[in-house]
């Protein structure tokens, strides 16, 4: 069992670093945290990866106050989505007609909801930004809906003002994520005692 869980908590990271690139490839608009990542990409003239990875550090630091723990999932979080996305971006050469793109940009939301369900039905506990949402939830009383909304927010328009890539693929995810998810987590959810946890799913970065 537990070496399944592994298998999965690890493709399923990866998969989600496959995904950043494809939205990076597609350049139609991404998700909020990675409008965010290319936004500082952008400024400090950085890899992908190597933002993802310096602020999911930054992210855990504020951990700290909130006395979130983290777990086997949240480090490999840190590191592997990063190191997977720059990897795949190596590989993934540039896109020109847009019918590809748009076809890439369809296919990067696919596999991200995939990956997410991997990842959180593995049951190695939650990446950093979702540990970030969850312990302002249990400190303030804020509701998970609400506190997400909030912090998704402003790092799409922190990264929109920094030049991060905001398009209709931002639209796109917003409205297609949480069903997708909810579609994938019962294909990849391991084990009775992580059934709390899928009560409020959320995206891995």
């Amino acid at each position: 069992m537990i070496a399944r869980r592994l298998l999965q908590l690890y493709i399923g990271l990866v998969l989600y670093g496959v995904s950043t690139a494809m939205f990076v490839r597609a350049n139609l608009g991404a998700d909020p945290w990675n409008v965010f990542h290319l936004g500082v990409a952008r400024i400090f003239s950085l890899d992908i990866g190597i933002v993802m990875i310096a602020v999911g550090v930054l992210v855990l630091l504020l951990w700290i106050p909130l006395r979130q723990k983290p777990g086997l999932g949240t480090i490999s979080n840190v590191i592997v989505i990063g190191l997977a996305a720059d990897a795949a971006l190596g590989l993934m050469p540039p896109v020109e007609p847009l019918v590809a793109r748009s076809l890439l940009l369809l296919a990067a939301i696919l596999v991200n909801a995939i990956a997410t369900g991997m990842y959180i039905g593995a049951g190695f506990g939650s990446g950093p930004r979702d540990g970030l949402m969850t312990g302002i939830n249990a400190r303030t009383g804020w509701s998970v809906r609400s506190v997400r909304t909030a912090i998704e927010l402003t790092v799409l328009l922190a990264g929109w003002l920094m030049g991060g890539t905001f398009g209709v693929g931002t639209v796109l995810y917003a409205l297609a994520i949480g069903p997708l998810i909810q579609l994938c987590l019962p294909w990849f959810h391991i084990g009775v005692q992580q059934k709390k946890s899928l009560v409020e799913p959320t995206v891995a970065p």
